[in-house]
């Protein structure tokens, strides 16, 4: 799912994250029937913001492109930030690509003001967006 949907398919751009295999490190999919179609894995990490909260990092948050907008992205967040909280995570974060941020935002996420920024893994257009745990 990541390379195919956030990499463009090409083998070439792509390296598993060194962390992925950690025992902190959550990952979450959605599926149809035993189609996998989103992604998401979240990672221990020291946030741009709010450093006194216990926080974890999501990223390679991918959604297949036939079921993009049905809700099954946010689905999956929801069910991981929920299970985050109960594990006692306070925070999330990512640096989310632009052409994301309505999404994130339609489920509570906040943009941190003057944070983009070009990926240097795909040069595009990124923001650093947040969300509080704490209290839900």
């Amino acid at each position: 799912m990541r390379r195919r949907v956030l990499r463009h398919d090409d083998p070439a751009i792509y390296h598993p994250d060194p962390r992925d295999e950690e025992a902190t490190s959550l990952h979450y999919g959605g599926f149809l029937g035993p189609r996998l179609v989103v992604s998401a894995s979240f990672f221990p990490s020291a946030p741009p913001m709010n450093a006194s909260l216990v926080t974890f990092q999501l990223r390679y948050m991918a959604t297949d492109f036939d079921v993009q907008g049905r809700g099954y992205g946010a689905r999956v967040l929801a069910f991981a930030e929920e299970d985050l909280c109960a594990l006692g995570v306070e925070q999330l974060w990512a640096n989310g690509r632009d052409t994301a941020l309505g999404f994130y935002e339609s489920v509570g996420w906040l943009c941190v003001e003057g944070s983009q920024h070009l990926s240097p893994e795909t040069l595009l257009p990124h923001t650093v967006i947040f969300k509080r745990l704490i209290g839900q």
